[in-house]
């Protein structure tokens, strides 16, 4: 639980330095660039122990999947909640097929 915990943290953080910009069109590039790359320190100082604790129980391929999942969800509410953008239905379709992944990853052949 410890690595999910970890993992959405970082996720937040790197939503942020990804996306939250966006909001901010008329600030220098450069400045941008900066911020967000100070945000993304945050990002790594959750995401590298979250790999290095969840490698001791999930497969790097699990943990990548459980990452892009995560990235998923905290994207959809960033974007509808901060950016402002709607949600449409084909963005929740293709979501679900990359979601779909984690049948595939996660089951025991």
């Amino acid at each position: 639980m410890l690595t999910i915990i970890l993992l959405l943290i970082s996720n937040i953080f790197m939503t942020m330095a990804w996306y939250g910009h966006l909001k901010f069109k008329s600030a220098p590039l450069i400045t941008v660039i900066i911020l967000s790359w100070l945000i993304a320190l945050f990002e790594y100082c959750f995401q590298v122990p979250a790999n290095r604790w969840g490698s001791a129980q999930f497969t790097t391929a699990q943990l990548k999947t459980i990452q892009e999942v995560i990235t998923l969800v905290v994207f959809c509410v960033f974007s509808v909640v901060y950016l402002k953008e709607q949600l449409r239905w084909n963005y929740l379709a293709g979501f679900a097929c990359m979601v779909g992944a984690v049948f595939f990853v996660f089951k025991k052949w």
